[in-house]
């Protein structure tokens, strides 16, 4: 944890983690200001989780999140008055610190404008200015080795990919495959790089966190200049993207894949409860192992997992906890003594029929009681309750509550809010692409690939494998160097984890077609086999982390396709 004192008695600290509330409460601060939205990045402590712990230290908390480039006068004056009403000293922090010391210049031009003005700071335009403080400009100088002097200068690159996930850094690497000598730049706010694929066996006790984890740096290809910042606005009709920090950075052609959001606050009370009471996901890096406790732990009582409306990513995901939950209670011996729900918001098990009967064997083995059409809408922690809305057949709802001991909770998820409220985004705030070349419906120099996307295909890791070749060869295809392009079939794999040691591999493209990319005598898909184990466990991080990331295209190399 770094703290820097900013002036009198506010300092300012990047984002802070719970362990180190303590550390604060020891080196003499009586509060607390944080100034980050919550689920800004994966992992990213709440504001509820932070005030609890800063509580029980003895000290004040208090919240004031703000988006970068989008600071208002108003924001700063709220900033000023809540400061004066703490306890001092104060700490304030968000990602990097900067929005903190922005709030508290607001606050100080409004107080002190003769002295604000006199020190050079340029206050009053930082909505609308391409330019940001000096703090602020040597903070990132190493990040992205382009700025400079009194001011930031203007940026183009002429491919920029918004994203530095699975899709981003894959598409990046199979362009440079190609073309080594492209000008590509990743805009990418996060530190840490995931392999969200392999949370779901960290929940199931096989692997450990760190295991799906680098730093960000590690997995950028070489030749890409990395931006660490945010998007926080498109001008398409510009070629640009406004930055979190103002600047405005040109493009000739842009690739959007920045992922999905997951929407915790969309279920009541969840976000207070996540990681204790019994309340766990593996859709978070830190949550997954507390899964594994839980499991381990329960010996008697009620295991609740749920699944919210369509569009998720991984749509398998949460029934992977909730079989290999079961299977460690059966191994036990405790099965017996556990009564396992799945409520479901949708009307079946699985989206692609075929795959459902072996399934349902699981589902029967577990003694599992399958609810569909009961979407969760609020969880009592302390009181170990879940609220679900049932939607019966003749189209009327009515509210189902249930006791848990343990609720493994899929939360509810939707498009970033800077993708929503874009000229990018479809009628429900997805990325509106060709289903096909994935290029945009209406700007022509756009692509866009991964969860982001309003393509009907199963959100997966898979499907952003075959899709980042495919989105490389279109944009290679509409510079001019590439004669023909390829189109995407939909294709998207989910493999189902049954039980420890077997695994259902459903792939699938468009329409639900089965699109096996192995031989049956191989893997059969269709039925549960431990050589699709062995390949989710022992041959798919590989080939992520040492095939995917670098431009290597085992199996997905796409195939020309004349123009028709």
């Amino acid at each position: 944890m770094q703290v820097r004192k900013l002036a009198g008695d506010l300092s300012i600290a990047p984002q802070i983690e719970i362990a180190d509330v303590e550390q604060i409460a020891r080196l003499g601060f009586k509060s607390i200001i944080c100034n980050r939205p919550d689920n800004e990045a994966a992992g990213q402590p709440s504001f509820v989780e932070i005030a609890r712990a800063a509580h029980k230290a003895g000290l004040e908390a208090k919240y004031l999140p703000v988006t970068s480039g989008a600071i208002a006068d108003e924001d700063g004056a709220a900033f000023g008055e809540m400061f004066e009403a703490l306890p001092k000293p104060v700490v304030a922090y968000c990602k990097s610190g900067n929005r903190s010391s922005t709030l508290w210049k607001l606050w100080r031009a409004g107080q002190l404008p003769r002295e604000a003005n006199s020190l050079g700071e340029r206050i009053d335009g930082i909505l609308s200015s391409p330019q940001a403080s000096p703090d602020a400009m040597g903070d990132r100088a190493k990040e992205t080795g382009e700025r400079g002097g009194a001011q930031m200068r203007a940026v183009h690159h002429d491919i920029i990919i918004v994203g530095g996930g699975s899709a981003g850094v894959s598409c990046a690497a199979s362009l440079l495959a190609r073309k080594g000598d492209l000008d590509i730049a990743i805009i990418e706010p996060s530190d840490t790089h995931y392999y969200q694929p392999g949370w779901t066996l960290v929940g199931g006790g096989v692997f450990r966190a760190e295991q799906t984890a680098k730093p960000m740096g590690r997995v950028m290809p070489s030749k890409v200049t990395w931006i660490k910042d945010s998007v926080i606005e498109f001008n398409p009709g510009d070629d640009c993207v406004v930055l979190g920090d103002g600047r405005r950075v040109t493009y000739n052609r842009l690739i959007v894949c920045p992922g999905l959001k997951l929407d915790w606050e969309g279920v009541e009370g969840l976000s207070d409860t996540l990681g204790q009471n019994g309340v766990t996901s593996n859709y978070r890096y830190d949550l997954a192992p507390y899964t594994w406790q839980l499991v381990q732990a329960l010996k008697t009582g009620i295991a609740v997992f749920t699944q919210p409306p369509m569009p998720i990513k991984c749509a398998g995901a949460p029934q992977k906890a909730m079989y290999l939950s079961a299977d460690h209670w059966r191994r036990k011996g405790r099965l017996d003594d556990i009564d396992v729900g799945f409520y479901n918001a949708g009307g079946v098990l699985f989206g692609v029929a075929e795959y459902v009967p072996a399934l349902m064997e699981y589902v029967e083995r577990y003694k599992i009681n399958l609810n569909f059409n009961c979407k969760l809408v609020a969880i009592d922690g302390p009181g170990h309750m879940a609220r679900f809305v049932e939607t019966l057949k003749d189209g009327s709802s009515r509210t189902v509550e249930t006791h848990f001991d343990m609720i493994h909770v899929c939360p509810p998820q939707t498009a970033p809010d800077f993708i929503r409220r874009s000229a990018l985004s479809d009628q429900d705030g997805w990325v509106d692409v060709d289903t096909g070349t994935l290029r945009h419906k209406t700007y022509d120099n756009v692509y866009g690939l991964g969860d982001v996307t309003n393509t009907p295909n199963a959100k997966t890791a898979a499907a952003a494998r075959k899709q980042a070749p495919i989105v490389a060869v279109n944009v290679l295809f509409d510079m001019g160097v590439h004669k023909t392009r390829s189109i995407y079939d939909g294709y998207g794999s989910c493999p189902l984890t049954v039980e420890r040691g077997k695994i259902v591999l459903a792939e699938f493209g468009y329409g639900g077609k089965i699109m096996p990319s192995l031989p049956k005598f191989v893997v059969d898909g269709m039925r549960p086999t431990r050589r699709a184990w062995f390949l989710k466990e022992r041959l798919l991080p590989p080939i992520y982390w040492r095939g995917m990331l670098k431009g290597r295209e085992w199996l997905v190399k796409p195939k020309p396709e004349e123009i028709r």
